[in-house]
């Protein structure tokens, strides 16, 4: 299976924005009730770094994108990132009850 990391380093004035956005999508996740969507965020010990992982669909299409609180949340992070996001693809070869 195919994973996309995101590193995003936020400005420190918007991380409480940003914490709330990834609880908007998490929320609307939890609604729609998509079995096959596999999604987290995390924020690192320096209070201003998020992780996201999502695993791709198997086309290989981010599985978010159709999502009108997905696209809002992405949109806003472009004015809340002190720096450009690092974005890598990675194959996952050994989960355990992640993915």
């Amino acid at each position: 299976m195919n994973v996309l990391m995101v590193r995003a380093k936020i400005k420190e004035e918007n991380v409480a924005d940003a914490r709330a956005a990834v609880g908007k999508v998490i929320q609307a996740l939890e609604q729609a009730r998509l079995d096959d969507v596999r999604y987290t965020a995390s924020l690192l010990s320096d209070g201003v770094t998020f992780i996201a992982l999502v695993e791709l669909s198997p086309d290989g299409s981010h599985p978010l994108a159709p999502f009108p609180v997905y696209a809002e949340f992405v949109e806003n992070l472009k004015g809340w990132y002190a720096e450009p996001p690092a974005v890598e693809r990675m194959t996952v070869v050994g989960p355990y009850q992640l993915f």
